[in-house]
């Protein structure tokens, strides 16, 4: 085994980037614009500041600028965990009998053990900046209110989460940690907003889904004074804020001479996936290198592989902008998977673009197939990954395989964006064999993409 790359490659503080990487503006056709739901006209800064902090609507529709400067007090936050280990996975690839040199972007050194913070910090930043008394959010497994929870607490605002109910229920330590930070916690769809009301007399017993808690906390956001909403994926400013992870990995492999072919992330909203390789379909975009890049997603949300790339809802009380995207329909609520955080019926409009144009391909994996990576990687590299994280795992090995049959020394990247200990409930599951799949069938796909607005 060559020791010629460390297992960890770390960078210093003064490596760390000092400005996010705007895609956007290194692509000569832009994303479709998000449109008013009301009126079908592109959203404008007005509009989307009732919503968000207006510094981050700034962000959302800013594609001109390739770099935005991260402010002082951020990049001060972020020297808490930051710089994030790039690791060989040297274990991994010996078990496997790959010629394939194997990467990972480790996510999980921090409180709230995901890349959540990363966005979290910085939307807590402009809160405060706006002199906000509080902000609003929903949350799946739970990573993004932990971090917002955290992140709030750090600048002194109120935080309101909408925990999708099914995490709610099945991940009680995760929701325990984010009241310890100061967070109220509420499971979504919910008795408090009207839209919860409303989703819970069309669907008594739902477990809910990202889509009906993004409504209620904007709902929640616009009903309080002093108050707005933040999101923890999805939306194009929270991408931004995840290039961090990009940069970093782009620093430090060119600091051992070395050049990914693959790379590869977990997609439920995008911003991780788009986070880790934004840098390099810049450099692709510019015809400065190529790359392959697979985003990989639950068979039981499959937006990327058998979504319709078309304007949609972005939740399931269309109240929020219209966003073109790939999706499954606002209506479309998954099977109570455990990777909560990859539960969302669309994906990022960026990320879509990209799709759309044959730049990012996708791939789907039921959970069992996702939970016998995670175990194998467990084992061999010591790190137990959260089941979103796993989806890219299970995607690596499956790349690192196929170099194996056909003798290529491939260089694959993957993100590893979190820790899964708060996912016992899952793995207990897997491991006593009474984890189940679930696939929809494209006659209940059709029934959701049968409702999407006519534009």
């Amino acid at each position: 085994m060559s020791m010629e790359i460390p297992y960890k490659i770390y960078l210093e503080e003064s490596e760390m980037p000092k400005a996010w990487y705007n895609l956007r503006a290194d692509m000569k056709e832009k994303p479709a614009p998000l449109l008013d739901p009301q009126t079908h006209q592109p959203a404008t800064l007005d509009m989307l500041s009732a919503v968000f902090c207006r510094e981050l609507a700034e962000q959302e529709l800013n594609d001109t600028e390739p770099y935005i400067e991260i402010p002082a007090e951020i990049r001060n936050f972020y020297k808490m965990f930051r710089p994030s280990p790039l690791v060989r996975a040297y274990c991994l690839e010996k078990q496997l009998g790959t010629p394939a040199k194997i990467y990972y972007k480790f996510e999980g050194n921090n409180t709230s053990g995901s890349h959540k913070l990363n966005s979290a910090i910085a939307q807590a930043y402009y809160a405060k900046k706006q002199g906000l008394k509080g902000v609003t959010t929903e949350t799946g497994a739970g990573q993004w209110g932990t971090a917002l929870s955290m992140a709030c607490s750090y600048f002194g605002l109120d935080c309101k989460v909408f925990m999708v109910k099914v995490s709610y229920e099945q991940k009680p330590f995760r929701r325990e940690v984010m009241r310890t930070y100061g967070a109220s916690v509420t499971p979504s769809p919910s008795e408090t907003t009207a839209i919860g009301r409303k989703i819970l007399a069309e669907h008594p017993g739902t477990g809910g889904s990202l889509g009906c808690a993004v409504s209620e906390a904007v709902e929640c956001a616009v009903s309080n004074e002093g108050y707005r909403y933040v999101l923890g994926s999805v939306l194009n400013q929270v991408l931004l804020h995840q290039t961090v992870i990009g940069l970093e990995t782009k620093t430090a492999l060119e600091k051992y001479g070395v050049k990914p072919d693959i790379l590869i992330g977990c997609a439920g909203g995008g911003s991780n996936l788009g986070g880790l390789i934004s840098p390099f379909v810049g450099e692709k975009l510019r015809g400065e290198a190529d790359y392959k890049f697979i985003a990989v997603e639950p068979a039981s949300c499959p937006s990327l592989t058998r979504g319709k790339y078309a304007y949609d809802y972005a939740d399931t009380g269309r109240i929020c902008p219209l966003a073109k995207m790939y999706t499954l329909g606002a209506d479309y609520i998954p099977a109570p998977n455990h990777a909560g955080g990859l539960r969302y019926h669309g994906m990022n409009t960026t990320l879509s673009a990209l799709r759309d144009r044959g730049i990012l391909d996708a791939v789907s994996y039921k959970q069992t197939e996702v939970f016998e990576a995670a175990v194998q990687f467990a084992r061999v590299e010591g790190i137990l990954p959260a089941p979103e994280s796993s989806h890219a795992i299970r995607a690596a090995i499956d790349e690192a395989m196929k170099c194996k049959e056909t003798g290529e020394e491939k260089t694959i990247v993957f993100g590893l964006t979190g820790t899964g200990y708060f996912d016992l409930y899952g793995y207990q599951k897997f491991n006593d064999g009474l984890l189940e799949n679930y696939v929809p069938t494209d006659a209940e796909l059709a029934e959701s993409l049968s409702k999407l607005p006519n534009i």
